[in-house]
């Protein structure tokens, strides 16, 4: 019987920010069992998937070994980390563990795509251990910008792993369980293999802010605020969505609560009992009874997204309610990159609007989720691993972090997604590279990156489409002319003529010309007519659009 080892396996996060899922395996090689750690999800962009909804680790590779997967575990309920679950679930099909307000949203991840939220099971924090075939796992809470996030102690035959999930050092979260150094410390003496860590923030030499820093300066900002005042931040932050509502509370203002995500956080966090109370809020049509001055809105869409509510605001109403000069609008929220072009064409539109916008660049009313760079340290002291792994990142991110690792005199390896690594012995080896991709949820369908759908879009989007429809005779002739129909392209070329009556008159004499073997032969002819309409677009527009041919054949 061959040796057992222990396996380490990212299938996304680790070398680009969002959509985590890991694999720890653990047994003899080929038949290891095997544990995930999340399932998340990252977000479409119009200029790279248009039309696509969300974006999710390919998890074929472990579809194909379903049989050997133990459990399904969840360290918190970022949309990067759980987001994917009710859709993936059904090719695992495994048990999944949460804490209660993460298990809360993983239950309703399951409900949305008609998956039993039985699968999910609760469990409680250290010291409490989860048994999954030959891991013993055990939440250990550790602060986030969302409540209950839990680093992962993982024991194994072989030695044990700590995988950090997101977390930063936050002696004061507000709400949520605050940074434990002595926790940290007393794992790291009972001995840790492998640091597997959070790498977001390494770039950022400070040490990190506490969340306790911001009631003060967004209490005063809401009191010194005219007209009615708007501010988003990120739903799952119900720390801070508490803070705004409480500022606004004491500025004498009623809160409203706008954004479908924004409303289930606070649902949930008050059906867990992690928010022990929230100030009453009231629904948009009060709000319009009410002076400007005596309302405060807190909205979705931090990051610019087109269906949030803080974009519907910008391009004019949503739910009856509108921004006007003298009126306030607050991002309390930091861009995540990529994202800028949407953030700032709202900060315009409400600028155009005589809207104040106030962000966060001098960081009085926002801190990060994330451990920096001295708080990483931190870990890496108290841990005291025998190899640091860095996870979350772009690759920039995770050679900062080993460098940083290397500089403190410990090991690390850059590890990213689809490399297998065996952690077994004193040394860590890269055994095996796994092809790793992207599966798109496409309004209601799950399709591969690479099946063309999203790749035609952008094509038909940079160069538009054309449809030639013919009708051919039982003699295989054609019966009457072809005729072309636009779309997304410009109707006169550069001769003055409109572009569909020079592609008809071109393939009418392309077809005169064409012998009885084209003629009757759909393939050949689907060729060449092509071929014409690309000629002729190209020297009357400069482009190539997509081509679609539709030959009809009378019997």
């Amino acid at each position: 019987m061959s040796a057992n080892r222990l396996i380490y396996l990212p299938l996304g996060g680790s070398g680009e920010v969002g959509m985590n899922c890991y694999v720890y395996g653990y047994g003899p090689k080929g038949r290891e069992r095997l544990i995930v750690i999340d399932l998340g999800v990252t977000f479409a962009d119009m200029e790279t998937t248009p039309g696509v909804d969300l974006i999710m680790p390919d998890v074929s590779w472990l579809a194909e070994r379903a049989d050997r997967i133990e459990a399904i575990f969840i360290t918190h309920g970022h949309e990067d980390h759980v987001g994917a679950l009710g859709h993936l679930w059904p090719r695992l099909r495994a048990p999944v563990y949460a804490r209660k307000f993460t298990g809360a949203l993983a239950k309703l991840k399951m409900e949305d795509q008609g998956q039993d939220p039985n699968n999910v099971t609760i469990v409680e924090p250290r010291p409490e251990w989860v048994e999954a075939g030959p891991f013993k796992v055990q939440y250990v809470p550790i602060p986030h910008s969302i409540p209950e996030s839990s680093a992962l102690l993982i024991e194994t035959p072989a030695g044990r792993i700590l995988h950090s999930g997101d977390f930063k050092i936050d002696p004061a979260p507000g709400v949520g369980e605050a940074w434990d150094p002595e926790t940290f410390g007393a794992i790291g003496r009972e001995g840790v293999k492998a640091l597997l860590c959070d790498s977001t923030n390494v770039f950022s030499l400070h040490p990190g802010r506490s969340e306790s820093t911001l009631p003060g300066p967004l209490t005063e900002l809401v009191a010194n605020s005219g007209g009615m005042i708007a501010a988003t931040t990120f739903a799952s932050n119900i720390t801070r969505v508490k803070a705004l509502a409480e500022a606004a509370k004491a500025a004498g203002r009623e809160v409203v609560l706008m954004g479908r995500a924004m409303r289930k956080m606070v649902t949930v966090g008050l059906e867990t009992g992690v928010l022990d109370s929230f100030p009453p809020v009231i629904q948009p049509e009060e709000a319009l009874e009410l002076p400007r001055h005596k309302v405060m809105l807190i909205v979705t869409g931090t990051q610019g997204e087109r269906r949030a509510a803080s974009a519907q605001l910008s391009r004019g109403k949503y739910l009856g309610m509108t921004m006007k000069e003298g009126d306030t609008f607050l991002f309390s929220s930091r861009i995540i990159p990529g994202n800028e072009r949407g953030v700032l064409r709202i900060m315009n539109a409400f600028s155009e609007m005589g809207v104040d916008v106030i962000d966060d660049v001098n960081g009085l009313y926002h801190v990060s989720g994330h451990a920096n760079r001295p708080d990483l340290q931190e870990m890496h002291r108290l841990a005291n691993p025998a190899l640091v792994i860095p996870m979350h990142g772009e690759h920039r991110h995770l050679r900062e972090h080993t460098k940083v690792v290397q500089a403190g005199g410990r090991k690390a390896a850059i590890i990213t997604n689809g490399m297998m690594v065996d952690l077994t012995g004193d040394r860590h080896e890269v055994v095996e590279y796994i092809e790793t991709g992207r599966v798109y949820l496409d309004g209601s369908v799950l399709i591969g990156a690479m099946d063309g759908v999203v790749r035609d879009r952008i094509r038909m989007a940079l160069n538009g489409h054309v449809i030639i429809t013919l009708i051919m005779d039982e003699q295989d002739s054609p019966l009457g002319e072809p005729w072309a129909e636009l779309e997304g392209v410009p109707e006169v070329g550069k001769s003055g003529r409109p572009l569909s009556e020079s592609l008809e008159e071109e393939l009418a004499q392309f077809l005169e010309r064409a012998g009885g073997k084209i003629l009757r032969d759909d393939d050949k002819l689907d060729e060449g007519i092509r071929r014409v309409v690309r000629q002729i677009s190209m020297e009357e527009i400069g482009k190539k659009p997509e081509v679609t041919v539709v030959v009809s054949r009378l019997a």
